[in-house]
């Protein structure tokens, strides 16, 4: 499974057409400031043009009015731009300058261009205390000509959510407060157990239909025995209308693993509206998947054939794809490449199954076999502690000024902050959220849960921007 699945940015049909699933709703300029490689040494004075997206339309820049930052993640920073309407809906409230950084390796971001993912020496330079220093220029550039620089509040999802919060416990000295959403920090070895992230997907199918949890957990069963065969292979094949028929024991290994991420991503984009960020939904998209699978009494090709309507709510709710592609395209624009790399090296998440507690298959966890895998890949060696060492796993008591949301239907609560930390750092519980909810637009469907966690996020950055003004000259970049 991909770690953090928003990166899957564009849907690839197996024509290999691509096509940008969010629609242009925001408007911002583009614009590049150079950055070195390596922040880290005076050995190499290499940079490379990161881009970041701007607008300034409601800032009140010689009044000291604030920056909303947002601290980009893995992938194409456009997308999280238009995804992430909450900080356009506050900008003009706060006069605030919007700014969307892009993380370094990712979208346009390549600091060795075509080559940045050609061979260790060149992806080496891909990890979260790059790119922090990377923000951390970018927001000096911002402030160049203040005398009194603005204040900087970090916005952030998911792994972008990661970021916000790192970057206000590493440069309290920059970014004022931080909001991070969804934000998985404690998703990390001997801080939370394996199995916790597929028990919580397996509890949003179970609350919709036990009948539909059931059934999945059955499937899988299912097309083990039918792909046993060569004739099974090929009536699955055809059934689900795959674009590469099933040959191997691969194949069907990477079926399957597709199937874990179209369950886990429907999980995280279980919106009460229709969306298009993963892929094109209906709202509520795992009670409409389970429509299709009331009986869990179902066996064999019957079950197949159920579990192939079921999973064409997310593949094709637009009835426009020809047949089913497993395969996901090798383009860093996707950023399942880069996100790859990054979990082989500082972001190792472990994550298990057993088949009882859960809906899935049975899949330890195993560190060594993990290693083994992601230098085959990359020629690389996971360090499992590393985040740890670098950001304090749970030991973040001396944090402040951030605000740590989540929702219970986000498989990823199972490792973000659940409490507070300290009267400035605070945990936000939205029982009927998915994956950052919070840090999208409003929507008139939105549970109460959702718009009150909201209020709780500016209620947090007026405190904080008061709190700075008191505080001024002292905050500031200085560089």
């Amino acid at each position: 499974m991909t770690a953090i699945a928003c990166a899957a940015l564009l849907s690839v049909l197996c024509t290999g057409t691509v096509l940008p699933t969010f629609a242009i709703k925001y408007t911002y300029e583009t614009k590049y400031v150079d950055v070195p490689v390596d922040h880290f040494s005076f050995a190499s004075n290499l940079t490379f043009p990161l881009r970041y997206l701007v607008n300034a339309t409601h800032w009140r820049k010689h009044e000291g009015k604030p920056i909303f930052f947002y601290t980009g993640n893995e992938g194409d920073i456009e997308m999280f731009a238009q995804n992430t309407g909450f900080v356009w809906e506050i900008a003009p409230e706060f006069r605030a300058l919007i700014v969307f950084a892009e993380h370094r390796y990712y979208g346009r971001s390549l600091p060795f261009g075509n080559k940045s993912y050609s061979e260790p020496k060149y992806l080496g330079f891909l990890t979260s205390e790059q790119a922090l220093a990377d923000y951390v220029l970018l927001i000096s550039h911002l402030q160049r000509d203040q005398d009194h620089p603005s204040p900087v509040i970090a916005f952030g999802g998911s792994y972008g959510g990661m970021l916000a919060a790192y970057f206000r416990m590493k440069y309290p000295h920059v970014v004022a407060g931080a909001i991070a959403a969804s934000a998985p920090i404690f998703q990390f070895s001997g801080l939370t157990p394996c199995e916790a992230f597929y028990r919580i997907v397996t509890s949003d199918y179970n609350s919709t239909s036990t009948e539909c949890a059931a059934s999945i957990r059955r499937s899988w069963t299912e097309i083990n025995n039918i792909t046993s065969s060569d004739a099974g292979k090929s009536w699955l094949s055809t059934t689900w209308k795959l674009c590469k028929p099933l040959k191997t024991s691969n194949d069907v290994k990477e079926l399957k693993s597709w199937l874990s991420d179209v369950y886990t991503n429907l999980a995280m984009i279980n919106y009460p509206y229709p969306t298009n960020f993963l892929a094109p939904v209906p709202a509520n998209p795992i009670s409409v998947m389970c429509t299709h699978l009331p009986n869990s009494s179902l066996t064999g090709k019957l079950l197949l054939k159920s579990i192939f309507k079921a999973i064409t709510i997310y593949f094709n709710y637009t009835g426009s794809t020809r047949c089913l592609n497993i395969e996901t395209e090798a383009s860093t624009n996707l950023g399942d490449l880069g996100w790859d790399f990054q979990a082989c090296t500082e972001m190792v998440m472990p994550m298990c199954s057993d088949g009882h507690n859960d809906m899935f298959e049975m899949q330890m966890w195993n560190f060594a076999k993990y290693s083994d895998t992601c230098y085959k890949k990359w020629k690389v060696r996971p360090d499992e502690k590393r985040a740890l060492r670098m950001y304090g796993g749970k030991d973040i008591s001396t944090a402040t000024n951030i605000v740590f949301s989540n929702g219970l239907l986000d498989p990823w609560s199972s490792g973000g902050v659940l409490y507070n930390i300290s009267s400035s750092t605070a945990a936000v519980i939205i029982p009927e959220g998915a994956h950052h909810l919070d840090l999208r637009e409003s929507n008139p469907a939105d549970p109460f849960s959702v718009r009150t966690a909201r209020k709780f996020h500016r209620k947090f950055i007026r405190r904080w921007l008061h709190n700075h003004q008191l505080s001024e000259p002292t905050l500031g970049v200085g560089l």
